[in-house]
This record gives structure tokens, C-alpha cells and sequence, in this order.
């Protein structure tokens, strides 16, 4: 499946999404919309984010899963947690 691609490939500045569309009735809706604040992390963000969902919460589990330490899973985590706190403060 392809992932939607959330910076300009001219310009770099991030995209917004202008149109929805139902696929049981195809009504649309246009406008300007941001993109959900998760849809703007990496796939590998994101994978990361289902994984630690997934694994309740447990570090020491995904540490396990992912062949690599503790404290390099928390430091995942804490950059992560720092991109989305830095995505939310631009979109508010």
C-alpha cells in the first residue's frame, strides 16, 4: 500500500489534503484539511507507534521484539514523543 506523501516533492513544505471522497456513494467533500497528526510520522514512526500500542505500553517487550536495548527503544520513544510534540506546536 502506498503512504500518502506529507512534504511537497518541489518544495518540501508540507502538503495538505483538498479532497475526500466516499467510496460507497462517492460523495466529496473539497477544502483544505491538515493531515491527522500521526499520518505525519515516517512509516517507520508509525510501525514503531503500533508496536509500543500493541505491546501495551512495554518498552522491555518491544526491546525484545526489535533485537535491541532498552535504552535505545527509549530513546526511540523519546525522539518520537519530541517529533510530536514539535508537529503539534506548528499545527495549533
Amino acid at each position: 500500500m502506498k503512504k500518502i506523501p506529507i512534504d511537497c516533492p518541489c518544495c518540501e513544505a508540507k502538503l495538505t489534503v483538498s479532497k475526500l471522497v466516499c467510496d460507497a456513494c462517492e460523495t466529496e467533500v473539497v477544502g483544505k484539511f491538515s493531515l491527522p497528526l500521526l499520518m505525519q510520522l515516517t512509516v517507520e514512526e508509525q510501525e514503531f507507534v503500533m508496536n509500543f500500542l500493541k505491546h501495551s505500553g512495554s518498552l522491555k517487550e518491544m526491546a525484545s521484539q526489535m533485537g535491541k536495548s532498552y535504552p535505545t527503544v527509549r530513546n526511540i520513544l523519546d525522539d518520537l514523543i519530541y517529533k510530536l510534540k514539535s508537529i503539534a506546536s506548528t499545527t495549533t
